[in-house]
């Protein structure tokens, strides 16, 4: 069950161009890894979406590319200082999985520390921009790092049960590869809790809330091929929408990692040099 609580400030670390931002855990229940909390952004009227990157029996981490005033002042956040949480929220990486692989790009890592240690430390994949980014690997010190100009798909060996999150390009490669692999999408959100319709997708024709039925979605096939998991007509008439678009939109990455709508580095065909 959601839950809103005012937490303190451990700690903010970095980790390359991205922040760790360590908080107090207190009653909060850390969920299912791959679902998210909505962060309270000093300064900012909206919150953040950001899915758990470690959570420990005191402690719950995010990871923040910080590329706009929301997510710049939660990496600003000194010690001691607090902020509410809401959450968690949405819907998370199924567990139930034989030979799991983990695949990540860039700030699409986010969820999978976390994910990695619910499936006991399975192996992971994960493409980066460039070797500053690909310091935040160190979140998953046994995994195979590509940088661009590789591909993360390269290191995707068959046989096994893909769970990946990363920019669309690279979601789209994966999912190409593995039929049925389990992909965490991102999109602009305001709410968190399916209000606003500023994360919808049209599946099937029907437009689906990533907050709600996502952000982890069960296979390519579930995403409409024409359609970026972003906002759509519908939403874009929301006034809620429109404010959640801004450069700074609160990001699921579910990258989950609040990256915010930038897509630059990514090829087409999805490579995993993604941040």
């Amino acid at each position: 069950m959601p839950r809103r609580e005012r937490r303190n400030v451990l700690a903010v670390e970095p980790l390359g161009p991205y922040s760790l931002l360590r908080l107090d855990r207190g009653g909060l229940d850390p969920g299912t890894p791959g679902q998210f909390f909505m962060l309270e952004a000093p300064g900012r009227l909206l919150p953040r979406a950001l899915s758990v990157c470690l959570a420990t029996a005191g402690e719950l981490a995010f990871l923040i590319d910080p590329v706009g005033p929301g997510t710049r002042a939660l990496c600003s956040l000194g010690v001691s200082e607090t902020i509410h949480l809401f959450g968690p929220l949405g819907n998370g990486f199924r567990l139930d999985v034989a030979r799991p692989l983990l695949v990540g790009g860039g700030i699409g890592m986010a969820p999978l520390p976390y994910l990695a240690a619910a499936l006991r430390l399975p192996p992971v994949v994960l493409g980066f921009r460039s070797e500053w980014h690909a310091e935040a690997a160190a979140l998953l010190p046994s995994a195979e790092v590509v940088v661009e100009p590789a591909f993360v798909t390269e290191l995707i060996a068959p046989g096994h049960d893909v769970l990946a999150c990363g920019p669309e390009p690279m979601l789209r490669a994966v999912g190409a590869l593995c039929p049925g692999a389990q992909l965490a999408w991102e999109a602009p959100m305001a709410c968190g809790y399916g209000a606003c319709y500023g994360c919808a997708v049209e599946i099937d024709g029907v437009l689906k809330r990533l907050c709600v039925e996502g952000p982890v979605l069960a296979s390519l096939r579930q995403v409409h091929p024409g359609l970026s998991p972003a906002i759509t007509p519908r939403a874009a008439a929301s006034s809620v929408a429109s404010v959640a678009t801004t450069t700074d939109a609160p990001c699921v990455l579910a990258s989950l990692g609040a990256r915010g709508r930038e897509t630059r580095g990514h090829s087409p065909e999805g490579r995993g040099a993604a941040a």
